[in-house]
C-alpha cells in the first residue's frame, strides 16, 4: 500500500491561488482513485475533489469548489495535484490527500494533511 505526502499549503489572501501536491510512495496509475478532502476547524472532514485511476480519468468536485479547483494527476511522477483558484476564507482547512484501491468502497490511505489558510 502506498504512502501519501501532501505539500503546498500556506497562507494566501482571498482571491489568490495555491497548488497542493500529493506525492505517493509507489505506483498509482491504474491502481488508485485519488481524492482531496478538507477539514475546517470545528467541522467534519468533507470531500473536495476526486480523480479516477483510468487511463482517461474522470473528475468530480464538491459544489463548494466546482469551477475554482482543479484536480489532476501525473502518473509518471506518482503525484496528484489540486489547483485552487479564487480562494475564499471559507476554504481555510487542513487538506488531505487520499487513495482508494481497486475494489475498495472507501478511501483507506491518507496523508498527514497540509494547512491552507485564506485571509480576508
Amino acid at each position: 500500500q502506498v504512502q501519501l505526502v501532501e505539500s503546498g499549503g500556506g497562507l494566501v489572501q482571498a482571491g489568490g491561488s495555491l497548488r497542493l501536491s500529493c506525492a505517493a510512495s509507489g505506483r498509482i496509475a491504474g491502481s488508485y482513485d485519488m481524492g482531496w478532502f478538507r477539514q475546517a476547524p470545528g467541522k467534519e472532514r468533507e470531500f473536495a475533489a476526486t480523480i479516477t485511476r483510468s487511463d482517461i480519468p474522470s473528475t468530480d468536485y464538491a459544489a463548494s469548489v466546482k469551477g475554482r479547483f482543479t484536480i489532476s494527476r501525473d502518473n509518471a511522477k506518482n503525484t496528484v495535484y489540486l489547483q485552487m483558484n479564487s480562494l475564499k476564507p471559507e476554504d481555510t482547512a487542513v487538506y488531505y490527500c487520499a487513495a482508494r484501491g481497486v475494489g475498495r468502497s472507501l478511501y483507506d490511505v491518507w496523508g498527514q494533511g497540509t494547512q491552507v489558510t485564506v485571509s480576508s
